[in-house]
């Protein structure tokens, strides 16, 4: 597929991985790159790409998925919503089996509790007028993809004048999660690999404390094999230089 294979090139996939293992040998400390989006770690354990970088690079998992930056006390609050009469609490599947202090959405299900799994936001806003008996609770969850989304099923319940849908926002921006994982002063990383798909929204300004704060490299990239490997390549020479 055009635009796809490309980006799967097994002659330029080696290659890159050539070009790593050169640039690994010229590099004094071992590097540790945090890829920082949960659609890199799945693109990375899909393509293999670990089993290709050199000795002395090693690629770890950052904050980037809308379940592992929840707050357990903003779930629990959803939760509670649960035992209200009317509401219907409405989530992404993701969200189903994350388990709060005392339950989750799923054992709240299996206790009688209106619980539906939607795709998209705008599923919960159509929910709500065909139910207006009902008040529809959308968990507003994940970082800047997911926001718009949210944002359109506020303005569409707003054109339908509807009173039974509400939104319970917990939605995170990708630049204020970093900016507290490297001021935590818990994680040691040589650079991060930042996600194009958050990028194409907040653009690339959004990551200039990154080097200007915290003296660190960062790439972004897309999600294919030699986007990935193309970004560590990127970092591996910003700390050469």
């Amino acid at each position: 597929m055009k635009f796809i294979d490309e980006f799967r090139d097994q002659a330029l996939v080696k290659d890159l991985a050539r070009r790593l293992g050169a640039l690994a040998a010229l590099t004094e400390n071992p590097a540790t790159i945090m890829e920082v989006c949960g659609t890199h770690t799945m693109a990375a354990a899909r393509f293999g790409l670990k089993a290709l970088l050199p000795p002395g690079v090693e690629l770890i998992s950052g904050p980037g998925c809308p379940v592992c930056v929840t707050g357990q006390s903003d779930l629990d609050a959803f939760l509670a919503l649960g035992t209200e009469p009317r509401v219907v609490l409405v989530s992404f599947g993701d969200m189903l089996r994350v388990p709060g202090t005392h339950t989750s959405l799923e054992g709240l299900r299996a206790q009688g509790a209106a619980v539906r799994v939607v795709y998209s936001p705008l599923d919960a806003v159509e929910l709500a007028r065909q139910t207006p008996d009902k008040h529809l609770v959308f968990f507003g969850v994940g970082f800047e993809t997911t926001m718009p989304a949210t944002a359109i099923a506020i303005q569409s319940a707003a054109h339908y004048e509807l009173d039974n849908f509400s939104v319970w926002c917990v939605h995170k921006t990708m630049p204020a999660a970093l900016k507290a994982l490297l001021s935590s002063g818990e994680v040691r990383v040589s650079g991060l690999l930042c996600p194009g798909h958050v990028t194409t929204i907040i653009g690339t300004a959004a990551y200039d404390f990154i080097p200007a704060g915290f003296g660190l490299p960062c790439a972004v990239t897309g999600f294919e094999p030699v986007d990935m490997l193309l970004g560590i390549e990127s970092i591996l020479r910003q700390i050469k230089e």
